[in-house]
């Protein structure tokens, strides 16, 4: 799964200019490379009708709630997931050791021009004239290699915790899967590729540092996930915004409990467009650092996308030619399969 998935990346380099980091720990002012030409507004809307759906998993009606909330926001947080609260916070505070390290030691494991796992920028950087006030950090499978670079005597404890936490978010993100097909009325034949073995998951360790003029910087810029969908545990800053039409941009607030999902551009598709694949952000603050973990998931390579739909609203792609579309379109891609 995991060198299929690195492949797909593979085909599509990024140059190290367009991925190297800067050391954030030793920044005092705003650099012009960083710097947006609009005011990022740090606010949102947070009123009592602005906020996504909190679904527990336990509920009887869960498979009901989560495919309306799928509809009518792309987005919701998940209590009851199965996922120890423990298990979290033993990620999260990896994920600090490691971005707390000098920039020299984690520059050991930068991402080659094409690579798809291991240190720095975040894949859709080169689609914007301003970089983000971000570092990130790639897991596809193992982490051994880009862990031992890091951290030669001792990369053990990240790589069994971050290996045992990729197991966890599989588990969960197959079951909610099931739920969503199982909502949308798919067949067993047509969800056959859920048990393959095949399906492709990739961790995204973040942090957004705290920034010296964040109204004028951007955490992670406006973007859809390429994913079936995305699982997310945030830490208890602030940050993250979806946008949904009439409402601009709305804040999702940290809860401890619950895991944020948001539908990708391969649950679109699927969907017919049923399901909007949410825009959202990241926006940073002066005090906080914040820190996140991404799961994307989604179906094995070679599976052919196509909706279930008599009208469909897209044409019959593989995963990894979507990939590969994407990559070189980031706004445009799902245009460029439209069949309308």
């Amino acid at each position: 799964m995991a060198s299929t998935l690195s492949e797909a990346y593979r085909d599509h380099p990024q140059y190290l200019h367009h991925i190297m980091p800067i050391d954030f720990s030793s920044v005092r002012s705003l650099p012009d490379s960083h710097a947006w030409p609009q005011t990022v507004d740090n606010d949102g809307r947070s009123g009592p009708s602005s906020s996504i759906p909190v679904i527990d998993l336990m509920d009887p009606n869960a498979v009901e709630l989560i495919g309306l909330a799928c509809e009518e926001w792309g987005a919701f947080q998940l209590k009851n997931h199965g996922v120890a609260l423990r298990l979290l916070e033993e990620v999260e505070a990896e994920a600090k050791r490691l971005f707390a390290l000098p920039a020299k030691q984690k520059l050991k494991a930068l991402r080659s021009p094409n690579g798809a796992t291991g240190y720095g920028r975040a894949r859709i950087s080169p689609f914007f004239p301003k970089y983000m006030w971000h570092e990130g950090f790639t897991i596809m499978g193992s982490p051994f290699q880009d862990a031992k670079q890091i951290w030669p005597h001792d990369y053990a404890p990240f790589c069994e915790l971050m290996e045992d936490y990729q197991k966890q978010m599989k588990v969960l993100a197959e079951k909610l899967t099931g739920m969503i097909l199982r909502y949308l009325g798919t067949s067993e034949e047509e969800a056959k590729w859920l048990g393959s073995g095949g399906n492709t998951g990739a961790v995204q360790l973040n942090y957004y540092p705290r920034c010296p003029e964040p109204n004028r910087a951007m955490g992670l810029a406006p973007h859809t996930d390429t994913s079936l969908f995305t699982i997310l545990h945030q830490s208890q800053t602030r940050g993250l915004q979806i946008f949904k039409d009439q409402a601009g941009w709305v804040p999702v607030q940290p809860d401890p409990r619950a895991l944020v999902v948001n539908a990708g551009d391969l649950l679109h598709i699927i969907s017919n467009a049923r399901f909007p694949c949410v825009l959202h952000r990241v926006i940073v603050n002066r005090v906080e650092h914040r820190y996140s973990v991404a799961y994307f998931y989604g179906p094995p390579l070679d599976y052919v996308l196509l909706p279930l739909a008599e009208e469909a609203r897209f044409r019959g792609v593989t995963v990894k030619e979507y990939i590969g579309i994407k990559a070189k379109n980031l706004g445009k891609a799902l245009s460029l399969i439209s069949t309308n």
